[in-house]
């Protein structure tokens, strides 16, 4: 599963949010296609937070668990 994902890795989605005064965009969180992730078709990846280190694994039906 060597499949190279085309587009930009971080895409932000701003949504718009409207008051009786203003309309004003809300401050979303970058979203990262998984496929990335995973590229070369590996089923797992280690995150290091602050020091500690995540383990987040794919699973055969495509769920992610993520674990300390």
């Amino acid at each position: 599963m060597n499949r190279e994902a085309t587009g930009p890795a971080i895409s932000p989605r701003p949504e718009r949010r409207e008051t009786a005064a203003t309309t004003q965009p809300l401050a979303q969180p970058p979203c990262i296609d998984s496929a990335r992730l995973f590229a070369g078709g590996a089923a797992e990846l280690l995150i290091d937070h602050r020091g500690v280190v995540y383990r987040l694994k794919q699973t055969s039906l495509g769920k992610l668990i993520l674990t300390k």
